[in-house]
């Protein structure tokens, strides 16, 4: 098995000259923020704090330059491409109060689920966790997606708010976090807490293989189209993805969504990664292309939260924004793409 990061050099990157570096500075000072404690990272981000906010394209790409090496990502199997996906943070409407209009409830962190840090038994396994409950003296696995929809009066009790469309809500739930516009006008804002632990599924897939529609057409706007003219199998459909997020409310500031590492994500520059081959809070190198198109992207990235369907070497999650305009782009992005980690120079990554 391939080793997930491999001795790269700075012309290995294409497009590095051409990218403006700087934009990404301040999501990397963010990174600074929650790394900072960490002794591989204190020298750096000392530097990096020393530049100020806006250092400029040229000294931000001579700063990475002089106290960086990239590190190459690859796949367990030592293959260099991987997906790149999109992520957005979506705006659903929905209420404090149930009612017809705002029947689905956004759930909290029952007070029944068990999160067990394998790392705490397994050293190797640091950072995994398994989600269940507990029956009798035996822990199983937690309620899955459709388990939650038909115990609904056992949730009661843990409903934040009421969303007005489960499929909206559905996606708030892929997405990992959001905002909710409520019936004034004011707008509260979600954070993943946790997750049921069961295993993300594609229903675009699932209705793809159902014959109902084509993977092409399997886009979230497809799915929604499909859902309004099928409403009797809508929690069939929904039931395909097993696993469920619940949310925290949380402050409704300036910024992105709030990521892995703690810090607000950066439009256009965080991303999503598997943190057992990429670690939180690193630079990272992209070379993509646009979504549905050849056109290179090619950009210096923050790595900065994850997902639960965000897993191996060469696989990324790019974070779009807020809003309708990034949730169509990141609807359309399923891209191959190769990345490079930067690493502080004359360290080896762990």
């Amino acid at each position: 098995m391939a080793r997930p990061l491999q001795p790269a050099s700075w012309a290995d990157l294409p497009g590095w000259g051409a990218d403006a570096s700087d934009e990404a500075w301040p999501a990397f000072l963010a990174s600074c923020r929650a790394l900072s404690r960490q002794a591989v990272w204190q020298p750096v981000c000392e530097a990096a704090r020393g530049l100020g906010e806006r250092p400029g394209a040229s000294a931000a790409r001579g700063f990475f330059e002089s106290r960086f090496m990239p590190w190459r990502v690859v796949n367990p199997d030592g293959s260099r491409e991987g997906l790149v996906t999109g992520y957005y943070e979506p705006l659903i409407k929905g209420s404090r109060s149930r009612s017809k209009t705002y029947p689905w409830p956004v759930l909290g962190v029952p007070d029944d689920l068990l999160g067990i840090d394998l790392g705490d038994v397994f050293p190797e396994l640091k950072g995994q966790r398994l989600r269940g409950r507990l029956v009798g003296h035996k822990v199983v696995p937690y309620y899955s997606r459709a388990e939650v929809a038909r115990l609904s009066d056992k949730f009661a009790g843990k409903a934040i708010l009421y969303a007005e469309d489960a499929v909206e809500l559905f996606f708030l739930q892929v997405q990992g976090s959001g905002r909710v516009q409520m019936p004034d006008g004011s707008v509260v804002r979600l954070a993943y807490a946790d997750t049921n632990g069961h295993p993300y599924q594609s229903i675009g897939r699932w209705l793809a293989d159902k014959g109902e529609l084509r993977l092409d057409q399997a886009s979230m706007e497809g799915i929604k189209s499909w859902a309004r003219a099928n409403p009797g199998r809508l929690q069939e459909m929904l039931n395909a993805n097993p696993s469920y997020i619940f949310f925290r409310e949380v402050p409704n500031s300036a910024g992105g969504p709030v990521g892995a590492i703690g810090q607000p994500l950066t439009e256009g520059r965080s991303m999503a990664v598997d943190p057992r081959s990429i670690p939180l809070g690193a630079p990272v190198f992209l070379a993509t292309t646009h979504p549905n198109s050849a056109q290179p992207l090619r950009r210096l990235m923050l790595a900065q939260d994850t997902g639960s369907a965000i897993k191996g070497g060469v696989r990324g999650d790019f974070y779009w924004g807020f809003g309708a305009e990034a949730g169509a782009l990141a609807g359309r992005m399923r891209q191959k793409g190769e990345m490079w980690v930067l690493w502080p120079r004359d360290q080896v990554p762990r």
